[in-house]
C-alpha cells in the first residue's frame, strides 16, 4: 500500500472512531455554540472600546473560531496519543508500514475536516445571533487548516509526555484556557500589562487570531492594539512555520513502543 493509501485508511478509521464518541461530537460542535450564545448574545458588545467585550461584534469572531481550532486538536490528539500509549497500540503500529508521522498526519486531516464543519457552524451562528459583519475571504480556507495542524502537533506532544489519558486532557485544558484569552482573541492587548506582551507574541494562537481578524473582520482591526503589527500573510507564514515545527516534534515524540 502506498503512503497516500496508508494515510487515507488511517484517516477513515480515525473518523469512525470520532463519530462513535457522542460526547466528543457534542463538545466539538456545541461548546463553541454555547460560547457564542453566552458572550455574543447574553453579554453582547457595544463598540465602546473600553473594557472586556466592548469592541464591535466582528472583533470577537476570530476568538470564537479559535475555540474549536485550539481545543479540539489539543484534547482529541492528546487523548488519542495517551490512549494508544496506555493500550500499547504504538507497539502494534510499529509492526505495520504506517509510520508515526503518517499516523499523526491522518489524525490531523480528520481534525481539519471536523473543525472545518464546526467553523462553518460558528460563523453562521455568530453572524445570525450577534449581527457581526464578516468577509468570507479565501484565506479563511488556509488559516483554519494551518491552525488545526499547529495544535494537532502540540496535542501530540502533550499526549506523548502526559502520564495518562486524563492527564493529557487536563494538560490540554491547562494550556488551552490561558492561550484562548491571552492571544488577542477576546482580551485586547491594551488591557494587559506591557511586560506580558512578549509572552503574547510567543503564542501561535496570537498569529491565528490577529491574521484571521484582518482577513474576515478588517473593519474591526483598529479596535485595540496588536502586539506585533503583521499583515495577514506574514502572520500566516509564522503560523505555518509553527505548525511544521510542532508536527515534526509531535511525530518524533510519539513512542514507537511502550
Amino acid at each position: 500500500m502506498s503512503r497516500v493509501g496508508r494515510v487515507r485508511s488511517a484517516s477513515m478509521a480515525a473518523s469512525r472512531s470520532f463519530l462513535r464518541r457522542r460526547v466528543a461530537v457534542f463538545f466539538t460542535f456545541f461548546f463553541p455554540a454555547i460560547l457564542v450564545g453566552i458572550f455574543g448574545v447574553l453579554v453582547q458588545t457595544d463598540g465602546a472600546g473600553a473594557g472586556l467585550f466592548t469592541e464591535p461584534a466582528s472583533y470577537y469572531v476570530p476568538g470564537y473560531v479559535a475555540v474549536v481550532v485550539l481545543f479540539t486538536p489539543l484534547s482529541r490528539v492528546g487523548s488519542e496519543v495517551a490512549r494508544h500509549r496506555e493500550h500499547n497500540r504504538f507497539e502494534k503500529l510499529a509492526t505495520t508500514p504506517l509510520t508515526r508521522g503518517e499516523w499523526l498526519l491522518a489524525q490531523t486531516l480528520v481534525n481539519v475536516g471536523i473543525i472545518g464543519v464546526a467553523t462553518v457552524l460558528v460563523l453562521a451562528l455568530t453572524t445570525a445571533l450577534t449581527g457581526a459583519s464578516i468577509v468570507l475571504s479565501p484565506l479563511l480556507l488556509v488559516y483554519v487548516p494551518v491552525g488545526v495542524a499547529c495544535f494537532c502537533g502540540v496535542g501530540a506532544l502533550l499526549g506523548a509526555f502526559a502520564d495518562s489519558q486524563d492527564g493529557a486532557v487536563t494538560a490540554s485544558n491547562a494550556i488551552g484556557l490561558p492561550l484562548l484569552f491571552l492571544s488577542q482573541t477576546f482580551v485586547q492587548p491594551t488591557l494587559l500589562p506591557e511586560w506580558f506582551h512578549p509572552l503574547v507574541a510567543l503564542s501561535p494562537l496570537t498569529y491565528f487570531a490577529q491574521g484571521l481578524r484582518q482577513v474576515i473582520a478588517p473593519a474591526s482591526t483598529d479596535a485595540g492594539t496588536v502586539v506585533l503589527d503583521l499583515g495577514p500573510l506574514a502572520a500566516l507564514g509564522v503560523l505555518a512555520v509553527a505548525a511544521v515545527a510542532f508536527l515534526v516534534a509531535g511525530a518524533y515524540a510519539i513512542p514507537q513502543t511502550d
